[in-house]
Protein backbone atom coordinates (compact mmCIF):
# COMPACT_ATOMS: atom_id res chain seq x y z
CA UNK A 1 0.00 0.00 0.00
CA UNK A 2 1.36 3.33 -0.83
CA UNK A 3 1.01 6.34 1.51
CA UNK A 4 1.18 9.70 0.54
CA UNK A 5 2.85 13.00 2.07
CA UNK A 6 1.49 15.84 0.95
CA UNK A 7 3.78 18.68 0.07
CA UNK A 8 5.33 20.43 3.36
CA UNK A 9 4.15 17.81 5.55
CA UNK A 10 5.24 14.62 7.80
CA UNK A 11 4.21 11.99 9.34
CA UNK A 12 6.21 8.94 11.87
CA UNK A 13 5.56 4.70 11.90
CA UNK A 14 7.04 1.71 13.04
CA UNK A 15 9.23 0.04 10.46
CA UNK A 16 9.74 -3.56 12.03
CA UNK A 17 12.87 -5.21 11.17
CA UNK A 18 13.46 -6.77 7.97
CA UNK A 19 11.18 -4.49 6.72
CA UNK A 20 11.98 -2.05 3.98
CA UNK A 21 11.05 1.05 3.49
CA UNK A 22 10.52 2.38 -0.14
CA UNK A 23 10.53 6.06 -0.26
CA UNK A 24 9.25 7.40 -3.92
CA UNK A 25 9.41 10.43 -5.88
CA UNK A 26 6.17 10.73 -7.55
CA UNK A 27 7.11 13.78 -9.76
CA UNK A 28 10.88 14.15 -9.52
CA UNK A 29 12.55 17.17 -7.49
CA UNK A 30 11.33 16.90 -4.18
CA UNK A 31 13.53 15.99 -1.20
CA UNK A 32 12.38 13.49 1.93
CA UNK A 33 14.30 14.17 5.36
CA UNK A 34 14.15 10.53 6.89
CA UNK A 35 14.98 9.96 10.66
CA UNK A 36 15.36 6.76 13.16
CA UNK A 37 14.70 5.98 16.44
CA UNK A 38 15.36 2.99 18.05
CA UNK A 39 11.26 1.81 19.11
CA UNK A 40 12.68 0.07 22.64
CA UNK A 41 14.49 3.15 23.51
CA UNK A 42 14.20 6.16 21.37
CA UNK A 43 17.44 7.62 23.26
CA UNK A 44 19.01 5.91 20.32
CA UNK A 45 18.92 7.57 17.37
CA UNK A 46 20.87 8.07 13.51
CA UNK A 47 23.97 9.47 13.37
CA UNK A 48 25.55 11.13 10.83
CA UNK A 49 28.60 11.49 12.42
CA UNK A 50 28.83 7.61 13.49
CA UNK A 51 27.33 7.02 9.78
CA UNK A 52 30.68 8.93 7.85
CA UNK A 53 33.10 6.93 10.14
CA UNK A 54 32.05 3.44 9.53
CA UNK A 55 30.99 3.61 5.78
CA UNK A 56 33.82 5.90 5.08
CA UNK A 57 31.60 8.11 3.30
CA UNK A 58 29.79 11.11 2.84
CA UNK A 59 28.09 9.50 -0.67
CA UNK A 60 25.64 7.12 0.67
CA UNK A 61 24.22 4.51 -1.49
CA UNK A 62 23.50 1.19 -2.25
CA UNK A 63 25.56 -1.23 0.29
CA UNK A 64 25.86 1.82 2.68
CA UNK A 65 24.17 1.05 6.14
CA UNK A 66 22.82 4.41 8.36
CA UNK A 67 24.17 4.11 11.86
CA UNK A 68 22.84 5.34 15.43
CA UNK A 69 24.50 7.59 18.31
CA UNK A 70 25.52 3.93 19.56
CA UNK A 71 27.36 2.38 17.18
CA UNK A 72 24.87 -0.06 15.67
CA UNK A 73 23.29 -0.41 12.27
CA UNK A 74 19.67 0.99 11.93
CA UNK A 75 19.14 0.90 8.01
CA UNK A 76 20.69 -1.09 4.96
CA UNK A 77 20.44 1.05 1.72
CA UNK A 78 19.44 -1.80 -0.85
CA UNK A 79 18.47 -0.22 -3.67
CA UNK A 80 18.72 3.45 -5.02
CA UNK A 81 17.41 4.66 -8.28
CA UNK A 82 18.51 8.35 -7.36
CA UNK A 83 22.15 7.81 -5.71
CA UNK A 84 21.77 11.89 -4.73
CA UNK A 85 21.22 12.02 -1.00
CA UNK A 86 22.58 14.37 2.18
CA UNK A 87 23.65 13.75 5.70
CA UNK A 88 25.12 16.80 6.38
CA UNK A 89 22.09 19.25 6.83
CA UNK A 90 19.88 19.38 9.64
CA UNK A 91 15.65 19.77 8.95
CA UNK A 92 14.90 22.97 7.72
CA UNK A 93 12.92 25.24 10.54
CA UNK A 94 11.09 28.46 11.50
CA UNK A 95 14.95 29.53 11.87
CA UNK A 96 15.84 28.70 8.85
CA UNK A 97 13.60 30.24 7.14
CA UNK A 98 13.73 33.11 9.19
CA UNK A 99 18.07 32.73 7.64
CA UNK A 100 17.71 31.93 4.26
CA UNK A 101 14.57 33.17 3.31
CA UNK A 102 13.58 36.57 4.41
CA UNK A 103 11.85 37.85 1.86
CA UNK A 104 9.11 34.31 1.95
CA UNK A 105 6.56 32.90 4.48
CA UNK A 106 8.03 31.52 7.58
CA UNK A 107 6.90 27.99 7.64
CA UNK A 108 7.30 25.42 10.63
CA UNK A 109 9.93 23.34 8.07
CA UNK A 110 10.51 19.45 8.38
CA UNK A 111 11.50 20.11 12.01
CA UNK A 112 8.31 21.27 12.93
CA UNK A 113 6.51 18.52 11.13
CA UNK A 114 8.67 15.43 12.18
CA UNK A 115 8.58 16.87 15.88
CA UNK A 116 4.87 16.92 15.94
CA UNK A 117 4.61 13.71 14.42
CA UNK A 118 7.59 11.97 16.66
CA UNK A 119 5.63 13.50 19.93
CA UNK A 120 2.96 10.56 19.90
CA UNK A 121 6.10 8.47 19.94
CA UNK A 122 7.76 9.93 23.07
CA UNK A 123 10.41 11.71 21.52
CA UNK A 124 10.96 15.75 22.08
CA UNK A 125 11.70 17.85 19.59
CA UNK A 126 15.62 18.18 20.98
CA UNK A 127 15.76 14.90 20.41
CA UNK A 128 15.73 15.58 16.55
CA UNK A 129 18.88 14.86 14.65
CA UNK A 130 20.48 15.83 11.28
CA UNK A 131 18.41 14.13 9.08
CA UNK A 132 19.21 11.58 6.42
CA UNK A 133 17.92 13.97 3.37
CA UNK A 134 16.23 11.58 0.69
CA UNK A 135 17.04 12.84 -2.41
CA UNK A 136 18.96 16.19 -1.71
CA UNK A 137 21.44 17.51 -3.58
CA UNK A 138 24.15 19.19 -1.36
CA UNK A 139 27.33 19.39 -3.29
CA UNK A 140 31.18 20.22 -1.25
CA UNK A 141 33.20 22.25 -3.58
CA UNK A 142 37.08 21.51 -3.08
CA UNK A 143 37.04 24.60 -0.20
CA UNK A 144 34.98 22.75 1.46
CA UNK A 145 31.76 25.38 0.94
CA UNK A 146 28.11 23.81 0.13
CA UNK A 147 25.54 24.54 -1.89
CA UNK A 148 21.92 23.60 -1.73
CA UNK A 149 20.81 23.15 -5.56
CA UNK A 150 17.89 21.18 -7.22
CA UNK A 151 17.05 17.53 -6.44
CA UNK A 152 18.51 15.87 -10.25
CA UNK A 153 15.72 13.35 -9.41
CA UNK A 154 12.85 11.97 -12.22
CA UNK A 155 9.59 10.74 -11.30
CA UNK A 156 9.56 6.74 -10.69
CA UNK A 157 13.04 7.34 -8.82
CA UNK A 158 13.05 5.86 -5.15
CA UNK A 159 15.35 4.51 -2.10
CA UNK A 160 14.60 1.15 -0.45
CA UNK A 161 16.14 0.90 2.95
CA UNK A 162 15.84 -2.39 5.17
CA UNK A 163 15.76 -1.95 8.67
CA UNK A 164 17.94 -3.97 10.74
CA UNK A 165 16.10 -3.26 14.08
CA UNK A 166 12.93 -2.41 15.11
CA UNK A 167 12.39 1.11 14.58
CA UNK A 168 10.70 4.55 14.85
CA UNK A 169 11.00 6.56 11.64
CA UNK A 170 9.75 9.99 10.92
CA UNK A 171 9.65 10.96 6.80
CA UNK A 172 8.86 14.31 5.45
CA UNK A 173 8.04 15.93 1.96
CA UNK A 174 10.61 18.78 2.66
CA UNK A 175 9.30 22.49 2.64
CA UNK A 176 12.37 24.36 2.50
CA UNK A 177 12.88 26.41 -1.07
CA UNK A 178 16.37 25.29 -2.54
CA UNK A 179 16.13 21.97 -1.12
CA UNK A 180 13.46 21.29 -3.63
CA UNK A 181 14.42 23.49 -6.45
CA UNK A 182 11.37 26.06 -5.19
CA UNK A 183 8.45 24.09 -5.66
CA UNK A 184 6.90 22.00 -3.42
CA UNK A 185 5.22 18.36 -4.22
CA UNK A 186 4.40 15.22 -2.59
CA UNK A 187 6.30 11.83 -1.26
CA UNK A 188 4.80 8.44 -1.99
CA UNK A 189 6.46 5.62 0.61
CA UNK A 190 5.41 2.05 1.39
CA UNK A 191 6.34 -0.34 3.53
CA UNK A 192 7.23 -4.15 2.26
CA UNK A 193 7.32 -7.24 4.27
Amino acid sequence: MTTVLAPRSGGAFRLSRDQTLRAIEPEGGQVSDLLAFNASDVREVISNGRTFDYEETIQLTTGNRLWSNRSNPMLEIVEDSAGTHDFLLTPCSEATFRHFYADKPVHRGCFGNLAEALAPFGIEADAIPVAFNIFMNVPVGPDGRIKVLAPPTVPGDFIRLRALDDLIIGLTACSAYDSCGGSFKPIHYEIER
